[in-house]
């Protein structure tokens, strides 16, 4: 049992607060301002806690052969789940993460230290501005989970955005992000408009109630130029604990017709959340 104290500290950007898991002994759970940011288990870090976390993981674990080193951005940091996801499952990735908090990556580094030789690099930086600094088709995985509080930057979501992340892939890399959106869906649809003029192949995961409009909730968009593995991806998604549903095709196409991409001047933030929708009350 974790018997570990609490520990509450200001951030830049708000309140962290990492919490011990009662039930696992090195495990945290990290939130700022009451929102859950990441969950981190220092002895066991291919545990993806979070439903979206672990279809983020899903998608890394198609995007090349079991075990084979990514070269990896990760555009948000929190408690670096995913990056230490991929180095306990992808021994010698080369990894970067660009997180905007400089007090809440000292916190990270403090509590929830990465282990040593993990090949990941932590910078503190605004999310875009080290993605447009990326060496052109440098990268295997570009992943976005970026928010300010609980809504994606607007910044993060133009056509010169998107146009950042194809630049910064190699011709067969892949993008996924994590969005949370609602019904009638006019930030998600948006968004796949967005991120259509510039990759050829477009997917989504998500729980089969929020993308039948049943609630507020995260889904993860998956892009690439080249054909990914959509039925890998599927099979991975189906057999999780929390089942998860991929779109793509006809599906999504008929989904986000009548959307309009969306260029800096017009972007917004994502859709503010419900009360309750992410809280731990």
């Amino acid at each position: 049992m974790n018997e570990s104290i609490p520990v509450i500290r200001d951030v830049d950007h708000g309140t962290a607060r990492l919490l011990p898991d009662v039930d696992r002994e090195r495990a945290w759970l990290l939130t700022v301002d009451g929102a859950p940011q990441s969950y981190v288990d220092l002895d066991a870090p291919e545990h993806l806690e979070f439903e979206y976390a672990r279809r983020l993981g899903h998608v890394v674990d198609c995007a090349a052969r079991p075990g084979e080193p990514l070269d990896v951005l990760h555009l948000g940091g929190g408690g670096l789940t995913l990056p230490r996801y991929v180095a306990a499952t992808r021994p010698g990735s080369r990894q970067e993460v660009a997180d905007a908090d400089r007090r809440l990556i000292a916190l990270v580094a403090e509590h929830l230290p990465l282990p040593d030789r993990s090949g990941i690099t932590v910078h503190a930086a605004d999310a875009r501005a080290r993605l447009e600094a990326t060496a052109p088709g440098s990268l295997d995985l570009l992943v976005a989970d970026v928010f300010g509080g609980s809504r994606v930057p607007a910044h993060l979501t133009s056509v010169p955005y998107a146009g950042a992340a194809a630049r910064a892939l190699r011709p067969d890399g892949i993008y996924a992000a994590n969005l949370a959106d609602g019904p009638p869906f006019g930030f998600l649809r948006s968004q796949l408009a967005t991120f259509a003029t510039v990759f050829g192949e477009l997917a989504l995961i998500a729980e089969p109630g929020v993308l039948r409009g049943r609630r507020f909730g995260n889904v993860v968009l998956v892009a690439s130029r080249s054909p990914f593995d959509t039925a890998a991806l599927t099979r991975r998604c189906a057999a999780d604990a929390f089942a998860a549903r991929v779109e793509y095709g006809d599906a999504l196409a008929a989904f986000v017709k009548g959307a309009r991409p969306v260029g800096d001047e017009e972007a917004v933030a994502s859709p503010e959340p419900p009360d309750g929708a992410f809280s731990l009350g």
